[in-house]
């Protein structure tokens, strides 16, 4: 019997796999397709283009404004600077309105007018099989070859910081999916507020990545989506060949996102975690980022230190060195 896979990002063994036997080598890539990284770097003459795609497939509310700045984060991680953007929208049939379309397109151009980013083109329809829409991104940016900042560059005893808290995305996702039932549980001041996740704290890193990139020397960047900080952490290790050490009471959890992760059963270190940014960079470097940071009050914190390969991927947990867990799927997953 054929087993189907499951639900959320394949199989990261499986994945390096098919990558290895699909890409073809071009003297133009800068940096190629890989586990860890969500963007490529391609040499243009003496340019340099940022490409990323992602879909959004987890929420229906906002689901415009979440493609633009999901696809806007894997840029900016990479130290680029987003400019141009396609969308492929397919929507459910018998579900979707011209209003449902008319907002979508206000949503998109909204975001993009707000980040300095052109809408260039896409693809629309209405799609037979759908429950629910599915907005698929393509950002196209521009780096300086000096300022490119790929997950695949730590290196051995470089800080790991954090900047903002985990699970934004999620808190927001599980508010809004689950609204309904919430609120017979809980005041409408805090669903709002949690609901409202998206715009604060954010799932954007646009700001930060770039303020990060322009005060100091940056060795990597990984924006943590699917699978959460967690995952995250070791996408970044995975992909620069190396260990990581993190230390778990560091790890910032926004109260709600407690709130909601115990309400229905789920592991924050694993729920979707747009809106939290990774930087790896000499711990020489570090003392000065936190104090760019502290001056806009942007919340940062070391979480931990990337180690030798053989070292692994470990978390310190009341003195205790543990193996950094480890999620097949996206905790998110477990509220359907």
């Amino acid at each position: 019997m054929i087993r189907a896979l499951p639900v959320g990002k394949l199989n990261s063994n499986l994945l390096s796999g098919l990558i290895k036997k699909c890409y073809r080598k071009d003297k133009s890539i800068i940096v190629p397709p890989k586990i860890g990284e969500d963007a490529a770097v391609i040499r243009q003459g003496d340019k340099y283009l940022v490409l990323s795609t992602d879909p959004i497939t987890l929420t229906k509310g906002e689901i415009g404004h979440f493609a633009v700045l999901i696809n806007a984060n894997d840029i900016v991680a990479m130290g680029g600077k987003p400019r141009w953007f396609l969308t492929a929208n397919l929507l459910p049939e018998g579900k979707t309105t011209k209003n449902d379309v008319e907002n979508l397109f206000k949503n998109v151009a909204a975001i993009c007018r707000q980040l300095d980013i052109t809408w260039v083109g896409g693809h629309i329809e209405i799609t037979s099989g759908l429950k629910k829409p599915i907005v698929i991104g393509e950002m196209i940016g521009t780096v300086e070859k000096n300022k490119i900042t790929p997950s695949s560059n730590g290196r051995i005893g470089d800080d790991l910081l954090l900047v903002k808290g985990i699970a934004i995305e999620g808190t927001s996702i599980i508010a809004r999916e689950k609204e309904k039932y919430l609120r017979k549980k809980f005041p409408p001041s805090f669903l709002r507020k949690a609901k409202n996740f998206f715009l604060a704290p954010g799932i954007s890193i646009v700001k930060e990545a770039l303020l990060a990139n322009s005060s100091v020397k940056i060795h990597a960047m990984h924006d943590p989506t699917e699978g959460g900080i967690s995952t995250g952490i070791r996408e970044i290790a995975q992909a620069s060949g190396k260990g990581v050490l993190i230390f778990s009471d560091r790890i910032k959890i926004y109260p709600e996102t407690k709130i909601l992760c115990q309400e229905f059963g789920l592991n924050p270190w694993g729920l979707i975690a747009s809106g939290s940014l990774l930087i790896s960079l000499s711990p020489k470097e570090t003392p000065k980022l936190l104090q760019v940071f502290q001056k806009k009050k942007i919340p940062v914190v070391v979480i931990g230190r990337i180690k030798p390969e053989d070292f692994g991927y470990k978390i310190e947990v009341n003195g205790k060195i543990k193996e950094l867990p480890k999620f097949k799927v996206d905790e998110i997953t477990k509220i359907y």
